[in-house]
């Protein structure tokens, strides 16, 4: 009989970090048996990229397939054309399918970062939902009613606020909840923003005579706003194969605050408690940059996040900006390089002092550009460094 690996029927090990399972005592119940469990996780390829609040719960598959279960990640080819309605307010625009297998791709790529893909499954779930007719999917819907629709609480504010719905929308949890069925899922994991999609799978499981899948759900790693959960279309992101230095410092700028949830979520490390907030946020972006791009490359993003924000060191591979303005005001030269979003915004920061040029601060928000020509080095809050040229337009 074939050894089993370490934590294979270890509840705590492999409930570790979840925030909501639905439910312990029958996950307690399924381990008894002594078989793998089929465990599913679905993605829809919605975007070009993943970022850090993807990879709370891929790390956690990658845990229950390191412990000898079967594990199947479904990329919602199908599904990403219908578009999750979880936590919005408005239908989502459609993908076209050079969008939906564009991004397919670069979703393998960026999960084999924290997944081993020897060990885990593929699917993708036009496979069967690509199949269905017209028949086929006026039987599956009528195994649910409207009215368990509109008991989930995104669906119910939107009806309730005389705001639209979609009748595809209403399809979304039905095709998720059909992957489940057809992957005889013991275990879905998901965020605990999903949980009317997978408590749905339960539901239709049942209706196929399965045994209904326990649902996991990780935390939403919060953005870095400190509000929001972490999106693209929220700009509060750290994104998987951004480059190491602009990992490290979007991870220094997070709210103290959000130091416990990082280290955990983001870093999988712990950190020093005795340390100040500032070296605590050092040692987390260091595991996030080490995770996704090597040590070495962790090494130089810190030494150029300190030389740069804690030193005042202008960095060296800034390329050089060339501009044509008409205007002769520092704030005017620093808007039309794009620099400062509206002249209000360059002269407040100048007033501020938040403005170097060539090691010189600025307080004058009438000051004259004076390096026409040349080069000059342009340090314009705590984070914007420029090289610019200026030319005065004839």
């Amino acid at each position: 009989m074939r050894q089993r690996p370490p934590h294979f029927d270890d509840v705590e090990f492999l409930l570790d970090g979840f925030e909501q399972v639905e439910t312990v005592e029958e996950f307690r119940e399924r381990l008894k048996a002594g078989k793998p469990l089929n465990v599913k996780l679905g993605i829809d390829p919605t975007s070009p990229d993943l970022h850090l609040g993807f990879m709370v719960v891929l790390n956690a598959l990658q845990r229950f397939a390191e412990s000898g279960h079967d594990v199947t990640l479904i990329i919602g080819d199908f599904t990403a054309r219908i578009g999750d309605p979880s936590g919005k307010k408005i239908t989502r625009p459609e993908l076209s399918d050079e969008e939906i297998e564009a991004n397919m791709q670069t979703y393998r790529e960026q999960a084999a970062r924290v997944l081993d893909l020897d060990r885990i499954a593929i699917r993708y779930n036009s496979e069967w939902l690509g199949q269905l007719s017209v028949a086929d999917l006026i039987r599956l819907v009528a195994k649910t009613t409207v009215a368990q629709m509109l008991e989930r609480n995104d669906f119910r504010d939107r009806y309730d606020a005389g705001e639209s719905i979609s009748l595809h929308e209403l399809l979304y949890p039905v095709a998720m909840a059909y992957d489940s069925v057809m992957v005889k899922a013991d275990v879905e994991l998901g965020g605990t923003d999903q949980l009317f999609n997978l408590l749905m799978g339960r539901h239709y499981q049942r209706e196929f005579g399965q045994l209904p899948q326990i649902c996991a759900m990780v935390p939403l790693l919060v953005g870095l706003d400190g509000v929001q959960k972490m999106s693209k279309s929220l700009n509060n992101y750290v994104g998987v194969t951004e480059p190491p230095g602009t990992q490290f410092g979007k991870i220094m700028s997070i709210p103290d605050h959000l130091i416990p949830m990082y280290a955990r979520y983001a870093a999988f490390c712990e950190v020093d408690a005795t340390a100040s907030p500032m070296e605590q946020k050092k040692q987390i972006a260091r595991a996030v940059v080490v995770r996704y791009h090597g040590a070495e490359a962790a090494a130089a993003a810190r030494t150029d996040f300190e030389n740069r924000f804690q030193r005042g060191a202008f960095p060296e591979d800034i390329p050089e900006q060339v501009v044509s303005t008409s205007s002769a005001l520092i704030s005017g030269v620093l808007l039309d390089a794009g620099i400062a979003s509206s002249m209000r915004e360059a002269k407040r920061k100048i007033e501020e002092g938040a403005v170097d040029i060539e090691k010189e601060t600025i307080k004058d928000k009438s000051a004259v550009w004076k390096w026409w020509g040349q080069p000059a080095r342009v340090k314009y809050g705590k984070r914007v460094f420029a090289k610019v040229r200026a030319h005065k337009k004839p």
